[in-house]
């Protein structure tokens, strides 16, 4: 593939050489098509004017109205080294939060606009979180979160669990738009209630051009400190001494083996496993795109290849891409407009532990973890390479727009498609799994058709009223399936066969030796299927210049909504109002002025099937341990598990009621730019399962009623400091401060308890809800007494070494209602600052992003002291990866308690362990230089541009743990997440 667009881009350069001899016709063509009708009607790609202005970071008043900052074109975002969308547009936009958990290349991550719609429970809440993307008019489908139920452990999704964004490649982008006001979302409908981050692609052109841009990024390892078992006998040795009699082992506890010879090597020799862990990590992207054609018709053509690595775990993503987009017109009313956009992703994924075990859905012995020696760690790591976990996801997304252009009424047909499909293939032989082998096939798919027409009639009236109505039809066909097979136990490390496409019951006629007994092979598959059909109005007045006024009506009918309840409206509208030209026409301070209110419902969609079919249960046969196929005392039963809940009649459409106010302005020539929106959101009627019905069999009840409301307020702030044709300094801020409440649950109930969460009617749906911790009991004769009665945790006596919790209610024991509900696990304030400053033929960009009030449980220091519960234990709790030989935090904050005490003193549900995750990060700063001058005169080149960047510069924090951004949506630092590197970037982009 690279080179193949190495030989594109030469077949282009010496196709512009080769038509020098006719240089003159040539530019007298470019000029007459340059000035066509066709081209300003249908070119979106950028002019070199464009091109000049977007590089120095300037845009317009009305671009940074609309929630662009001026630094954010796609021209100053694709130079970032990014894999996925959420990582060019993370600390980019106001009111928009992305959350990166992972360094890991080409893992998903999550995005939330002005809040979280609903409490983030599970993946399936994230997911119904979401905001949309649209690019070109097509909404990108994801990857449904339906697989998660036949999974033990939520940490990753079945299958390749690669970003399915990550076929978004910036320098196709042309414009990138975050909407978040109501009228702005309203007009696309239910899947627009979380917002919209809007994408348009580069089009075609009828100008001849040749655009070559490429990278080559590299990521130093980062500096850790290693430990070995004499560090970690250190560390234990103090809790031994203060509570076991010999100082060394207690009559309930035995010491580690791993830990008890001094003269292991494996474990006491050498700590230098970080040498086959971590590396310097390389990367790099080429891509090359070719525009032509005539008025009639006319292409764009693009290639790219993009390949990053991690710098942890032997982790990369490879991307091949390409798109092909075509305009023809035969007579000029009528316009025929095709894209097709296909990518492929491959991903090398951690080797870690915690992913291994709950893939395969047993654990082996844990008495012992991966040694700290590089030797040891090697040899363990080569049992990998006589198995394989391969990872492939194809992207595939286009349409086909036909376009009739009769004056004043427009007519619009579109037919798109977006299409991902995912396949992972696993083996673990048996000397890695303890002489048990592993197979596992998987392949999946989610694919979205979308049927769109649309009518539009303008009118601009001789007194400058402008009068806009548009009528538009769309019907999307959505379908997910997967089908995923695993098995123990092969016959052999040799054979290795596709479970999928075999059946172990007719070895002959699939010609395949039964290799997994019968018995060890399980088969999942399921599919769900959805279909939205709309139609909707929006009709926009301008009245004088001063006055604007603007409605959507719309009607949504969902397969997920209740027969009884399956259509819904949404009504919105907005006012404007001028106030430059109403009362400030003649003052030369202000340029601009303007107040927007808005306000709408949209109806949000039901993404399970499941609601809308009533009263439900399924009946499965299996073994026990399994989170789908239940059974007792190790023999399979039939059963009745309703772990859905039960599901009643009469289930509303959930809705989102907001409302938005912008205040926006421009002064000293527009220089000085800034807007503010104060919004409200509200969801009504959202499903919330509350736990009842066991005496049935149910572990809840779906009920309709809960609601969440998101108050805020945003801010853009811009001004160019420093404006002359050679020298510039524009400076941008932006800022969103946001409050969530719940404000109702189902039935009137004001709180529910669900393991360390609490939802509570007027509390914050974020918060964490905790212990209060004031220290420790030295003995026992320090633990209150009350009428006699030692002070209890439920249900067992509090001791010296045990922690002083606080007691609330004051009833002389320490139970869940002593709780009380503290932090954020979403941050209240966040945003970015960016500077973009041009001398002569230099550039110069500096992006700053932070967090403030966001906090976060360190469970992984909990995890760290509370070893004795940890230790040698067959679950999830007791897995040690390679990194557990890595000291990380304050140890010194933390009490030394009893970590034999009944009580689990280091239990992360205590504010012993929350810490404050506030940020300021620098995440890129880039530097270039203008070649065009040179490169016009003696390379014949249109534009040259080179740069350099560094990204991930540096983070300010008080947070003891490795990064602050290494969360997911739970708030809770379990220490799994690879690190974000530090990345050297060189680049260049040029224009023949």
């Amino acid at each position: 593939m690279r080179y193949l667009l190495l030989a594109f881009s030469v077949f282009a350069v010496a196709g512009i050489s080769r038509a020098s001899g006719v240089e003159k016709e040539k530019k007298i063509r470019t000029h007459e098509i340059r000035n066509a009708i066709f081209v300003k009607k249908i070119a979106l790609e950028d002019s070199v004017k464009a091109y000049k202005k977007n590089r120095s970071g300037r845009s317009s008043f009305k671009d940074s109205l609309s929630g662009k900052l001026s630094p954010n074109t796609p021209f100053n975002l694709s130079m970032f080294p990014a894999v996925t969308l959420q990582q060019y547009v993370k600390g980019r936009f106001a009111g928009l939060n992305v959350q990166e958990s992972s360094g890991e290349p080409g893992t998903n991550q999550t995005m939330f606009i002005r809040g979280a719609a609903l409490p983030l429970l599970s993946p399936r809440h994230v997911y119904d979180a979401q905001p949309l993307v649209i690019l070109d008019g097509m909404p990108l489908v994801n990857e449904h979160p339906f697989a998660y139920d036949i999974q033990q452990y939520n940490f990753n999704r079945i299958g390749p669990a690669t970003n399915v964004l990550s076929n978004i490649d910036m320098d196709n982008i042309a414009s990138v738009e975050v909407l978040s006001d109501v009228e702005a979302t309203a007009v696309y409908g239910p899947q627009a209630a979380n917002g919209i981050i809007l994408l348009k692609s580069k089009l075609a052109d009828t100008v001849r051009r040749v655009t070559f841009s490429s990278y080559i990024g590299y990521s130093p390892r980062p500096g850790i400190t290693t430990i070995n078992g004499n560090y970690e006998n250190a560390f234990r040795q103090r809790f031994y001494d203060l509570y076991t009699t010999n100082g060394r082992n207690s009559e309930d506890e035995v010491y580690p083996i791993y830990l008890s010879d001094s003269l292991s090597a494996g474990y006491f020799g050498p700590s230098n496993w970080s040498d086959l862990y971590y590396r310097n990590a390389m990367s790099y992207s080429i891509n090359a795109s070719i525009t032509g054609g005539t008025k009639r018709a006319n292409f764009r053509f693009s290639l790219g290849n993009l390949q990053n690595q991690g710098v942890a775990d032997q982790t990369a993503v490879n991307r091949y891409s390409t798109r092909f987009n075509i305009n023809m017109r035969p007579v000029k009313w009528l316009l025929f407009s095709a894209m097709v956009n296909a990518n492929r992703v491959e991903r090398d994924r951690n080797r870690s532990l915690r992913d291994r075990f709950t893939q395969v859905n047993y654990f082996p012995d844990l008495s012992s973890p991966l040694s700290p020696n590089k030797d040891v760690y090697g040899n363990y790591l080569s049992l990998y390479k006589n198995g394989f976990d391969d990872n492939k996801t194809n992207i595939i997304d286009g349409y086909a727009n036909l376009g009739l252009d009769l004056g004043l009424i427009r007519f619009d047909s579109r037919l798109a498609v977006n299409y991902n499909e995912g396949y992972r293939d696993i083996f673990y032989t048996r000397s890695l799994m303890q002489n048990t082998s592993y197979a596992s096939n998987y392949y999946g798919f989610n694919q979205r058709f979308l049927l769109t027409n649309s009518a539009k009639y303008d009118k601009v009236f001789d007194s400058g009223n402008n009068f806009h109505l548009e009528l538009g039809q769309s019907i999307q066909w959505d379908t997910y399936k997967y089908n995923n097979a695993y098995a123990y136990k092969g016959s052999s490390d040799f054979i290795k066969i596709n479970l999928l496409f075999s059946d172990p019951n007719k070895p002959d006629e699939y010609l395949l030796p039964r290799a997994f007994p019968k018995e060890l092979v399980f088969r999942f598959l399921d599919r769900t299927r959805s279909n939205l059909l709309s139609a909707y109005t929006t009709g926009n007045y301008s009245l004088n210049n001063k006055y604007s006024f603007s409605t959507t009506l719309r009607v949504d009918g969902s397969s997920n909504a209740q027969p009884t309840k399956r259509f819904f409206f949404s009504p919105t509208a907005s006012i404007g109002w001028n106030l430059k030209n109403e009362l400030f026409s003649k003052s030369k301070q202000i340029s601009a002025l303007d107040l927007k209110f808005g306000i709408g419902r949209i109806g949000r969609l039901n993404s399970y099937d499941n609601y809308a079919e009533g009263p439900q249960y399924m009946s499965n046969v299996g073994y026990t341990g399994n989170v789908t196929v239940p059974g007792y005392n190790a023999f399979a039963v039939l059963t009745r598990p309703y772990n859905f809940g039960w599901v009643g009649y009469g289930i509303p459409w959930a809705y989102s009621n907001q409302v938005n106010g912008t205040l926006s302005t421009a002064a000293l020539d527009s220089r000085l730019r800034l807007a503010a929106t104060i919004y409200s959101k509200t969801e009504k009627n959202l499903l919330f399962g509350v736990p009842d019905g066991a005496e049935y069999g149910y572990r809840e009840f779906i009920k309709s009623g809960m609601s969440v409301r998101n108050t805020g307020l945003d801010v853009i702030v811009s001004g160019e400091i420093i404006r002359n044709p050679k020298n510039s300094w524009t400076s941008s801020m932006s800022f969103n401060v946001n409050k969530n409440r719940l404000k109702a649950l189902p039935g009137d109930i004001q709180q529910v308890e669900l393991s360390n969460r609490l939802l509570k009617v007027g509390e914050s749906i974020d918060s964490y809800w905790l212990l209060q911790n004031d220290g420790i009991y030295e003995s026992d004769a320090e633990v209150p007494v009350r009428n006699g009665e030692v002070m209890k945790f439920n249900g067992s006596l509090l001791k010296g070494g045990d922690p002083k919790w606080r007691d609330i209610n004051g009833d002389n024991a320490i139970d869940n209602s002593d709780k009380v509900m503290m932090g954020h696990a979403l941050p209240v304030l966040y945003g970015n600052f960016d500077n973009a400053l041009t001398f002569g033929k230099w550039n110069l960009n500096l992006n700053f992003y932070y967090n403030l009030g966001r906090d976060i449980i360190n469970q992984n220091m909990a995890n760290r002291f509370d070893f004795i519960n940890r230790e040698g234990q067959s679950n999830i709790n007791s897995v040690k990866e390679i990194t557990f030989w890595e000291k990380t935090g304050d140890y010194s904050k933390y009490p030394l308690y009893n970590p034999w005490s009944t009580v689990l003193p280091y239990r992360p549900d205590q504010n012993l362990f929350l810490e404050d995750a506030s940020f300021l990060k620098l995440r890129s700063l880039s530097v270039g230089y203008d070649l065009t001058k040179m490169a016009r005169s003696k390379m014949k080149l249109q534009n040259l541009y080179i740069y350099t960047t560094i990204n991930n510069v540096f983070t300010l924090t008080k947070y003891t743990g490795r990064d602050p951004e290494l969360v997911d949506y739970t708030g809770y630092d379990t220490g799994y997440g690879l690190p974000i590197p530090r990345t050297f970037t060189l680049g260049v982009k040029m224009e023949l």
